[in-house]
């Protein structure tokens, strides 16, 4: 049997004496990729907070390839391949795209070169600075700065949130090249639980911060009976 890459055991994490995430136990396999989804504020991006290690556990213990790393600080998962694309997106705005490419890089195979190839908007416009940027072109830059990282694993924050569906057509592509093509593990957050299904092979509903189903993202799909329930989702509905 494969060792999972990322591994929840039993874990329960929140802020202070707020609890969020209770009896969290997941795993992400080498080259896989899970959709975390749910209705507002039921855990899904404190998840993968408490993954990075910006939140705190109150029980449990969270494995890398095996080791535990509950208690290592976030840069030190980093390190170790866990890459992080937050919500807030967090570009550097005084810096260029090229500059907010490099100043994080770690070498391997997503250099500049490829992270061009992947996202052709942000080659054009290399020497724009951060705040000349769209939504759109900010989620690109933001994504390719953590892949610039050489993660392992991507975590993903609500990439198409606010965002025109044409920039979500180009990014649903490269998220899909990153996992399929490329192989890079993920788990994507995110509220189109059609789109996120359409990009994974594991899907969790999370409910009250604990896991309420468990499915393959393609059965998840044509679980209209789930998906109504938990998400309020009618399949086709427009």
């Amino acid at each position: 049997m494969t060792e999972p890459l990322l591994e929840f055991r039993d874990v329960r994490s929140g802020y202070g004496e707020a609890v969020v995430l209770d009896n969290m136990s997941l795993s992400l396999p080498p080259n896989g990729s899970l959709a975390l989804l749910g209705r507002n504020g039921v855990g899904k991006s404190t998840l993968l907070l408490t993954a990075m290690g910006f939140v705190t556990l109150a029980r449990g213990s969270i494995h890398w390839r095996g080791t535990d790393i509950s208690w290592l600080a976030p840069h030190k998962r980093a390190q170790l391949g866990l890459g992080w694309v937050a919500q807030e997106r967090d570009i550097f705005a005084s810096l260029t795209i090229e500059e907010n490419l490099t100043v994080i890089a770690r070498p391997g195979r997503w250099d500049l070169p490829a992270i061009y190839r992947l996202f052709p908007r942000l080659a054009d416009r290399r020497a724009n600075m951060g705040n000349q940027l769209s939504g759109g072109e900010q989620q690109m830059l933001a994504t390719g700065r953590t892949l610039m990282t050489n993660p392992a694993v991507l975590l993903l924050d609500e990439p198409f949130e606010g965002l025109a569906p044409i920039i979500v057509e180009e990014l649903t592509a490269a998220v899909r090249q990153m996992a399929i093509d490329e192989g890079i593990a993920l788990i994507l957050v995110e509220q189109h639980a059609e789109v996120a299904l359409g990009l994974t092979q594991q899907a969790i509903i999370i409910e009250r911060g604990m896991i309420a189903h468990r499915a393959a993202s393609a059965d998840l799909l044509k679980d209209s009976v789930t998906l109504e329930r938990y998400l309020g989702l009618k399949l086709g509905a427009s």
